[in-house]
């Protein structure tokens, strides 16, 4: 790039290769991801050593599985308009601290009333995390490959929950349930350490909030030395213009409210299906004759299917995305019918869980992109951040949802025939918002000049 007065910090980024530099900002986002994944899923692998333990009814563990997501909720929706204000980096290391701290201490609970407070605390920072992970991530990308670098990463999620299932089934009979707290405790305080040291600020959060021409060069520099003659830099947005000036007003706007409640809408849909198998399903598989290590064994196999989001980010990159992912939803309410069809088959449960998760995950993780892409800088990140917050209710309903089921003696069958019905509801959702504010990715349109660095 030619010396310039002023440099556009998204067209720098499109004009040059994706750098080292960004694949650092990539890696350490997706460990958060991973260690959020991994941190959010465990509860419902010790779930059945808990039973066994402290001698608890099955629907009596719904607020234990369901109190990560409470605080889950009420983290994402402070921390998205604090990040908005003071920044990405700071809430992201804090937001892990706590996460480390609170499930560090979560393994030595001496009853179910502790564990539960002790999860809502872990929830809080994990609500906070991944927010602005994803927004972070999608701040370093060049748009022509925003969704497929964003899902990339947002893969961490689901894969840190398989992975907690198989250390989990490894783990529980060796050194029992408590382990599996203490890894998830001691992980996240070592991400933080190296988060402090590693960790840029958002390039694009540093323009809009003016901050020091030398600073945000210095970053920019990381990425390419052309930047190096820069004497200031200014920020456009593709997203359409709003006069609010702070996220939650860029939220709840004229210009952005229908294409909000959708989001709300389709991330609550797919997290009551996912939370609702995710917690359940090692229950619902040992009831239904499975062995336990078994059953959480294929029950891990749910959430590794995440993978499926890569593809679904390039697709992204070049189709329309709404209609893509309200795709990926429809196929989700079939593939988890069809669940419930194969409990007597074992290899064939096996092949139909790893292709449900595939699908739903491949959806689900393509959304806070979507989110991403939808929304302007000064309003991005409390953008994602609600979205991923208020559809954690979604969460918490799935795990009631199953609990009321079982406790109403529905067979194997109708569990999975019910819960699969949210999935043609977030399709519905993100019709609607296409319907609203059509997305058309060969326009151009729609720029405005957002800030100014000095």
């Amino acid at each position: 790039m030619p010396t310039a007065r002023s440099v556009d910090v998204q067209a720098f980024l499109n004009e040059h290769p994706f750098s080292r530099y960004q694949w650092l900002v990539f890696a350490l986002c997706f460990f958060i991801v991973l260690l959020d994944g991994f941190d959010t899923a465990a509860i419902g692998y010790i779930a059945p050593s808990l039973t066994t333990e402290w001698g608890i009814a099955r629907p009596a563990l719904a607020p234990v599985l369901s109190a990560a997501l409470f605080g889950l909720a009420f983290g994402a929706l402070s921390a998205g308009p604090l990040a908005d204000r003071f920044g990405r980096k700071v809430i992201l290391i804090g937001s892990v601290l706590v996460i480390g701290t609170a499930c560090l201490a979560s393994a030595f609970s001496g009853n179910l009333d502790q564990l539960v407070m002790l999860r809502f605390v872990t929830g809080l920072g994990l609500g906070a995390a991944m927010p602005n992970a994803v927004t972070l991530m999608s701040e370093y990308c060049p748009e022509g490959r925003r969704a497929m670098v964003t899902n990339a990463m947002f893969c961490g999620f689901p894969l840190g929950a398989a992975f907690g299932g198989f250390l989990a089934a490894w783990m529980i009979p060796l050194w029992g349930w408590r382990s599996v707290l203490v890894l998830g405790g001691i992980a996240p305080l070592v991400l933080a350490a190296v988060l402090l040291v590693l960790l840029p600020e958002s390039v694009r959060y540093m323009v809009a909030h003016n901050h020091p021409v030398e600073r945000i060069r210095a970053v920019l520099r990381r990425i390419s030395e052309t930047a190096a003659g820069a004497a200031g830099f200014v920020m456009t947005e593709k997203a359409p213009a709003t006069k609010a000036r702070n996220g939650i007003a860029v939220v709840l706007s004229r210009g952005y409210l229908v294409g909000s409640v959708m989001l709300w809408i389709a991330y609550f849909m797919g997290l009551v299906i996912f939370y609702a198998l995710i917690n359940w399903m090692p229950i619902l598989f040992k009831d239904a004759g499975l062995a336990p290590r078994d059953a959480a064994l294929i029950a891990a196999l749910f959430p590794l299917g995440g993978v499926g989001a890569i593809l679904s980010g390039w697709l992204m990159d070049r189709f329309n995305a709404n209609r893509i992912i309200a795709f990926g939803f429809v196929l989700t309410y079939g593939a988890v019918y069809a669940i419930g069809q194969v409990a007597g088959n074992v290899g064939l449960l096996v092949v139909t869980v790893f292709a449900a998760g595939t699908i739903m995950n491949t959806a689900q993780t393509s959304l806070p992109a979507l989110a991403a892409s939808f929304y302007p800088t000064h309003g991005r990140a409390t953008g994602v951040a609600w979205m991923l917050g208020l559809g954690r209710f979604g969460g918490i309903g799935g795990s009631f949802l199953v609990a009321e089921l079982a406790r109403r003696q529905l067979d194997f069958t109708s569990i999975f025939t019910i819960v699969a019905i949210p999935g043609l509801v977030a399709a519905l959702a993100l019709l609607v918002k296409q319907f609203v504010h059509p997305e058309d990715r060969s326009s151009g349109t729609g720029r405005t000049v957002e800030a100014l660095g000095h």
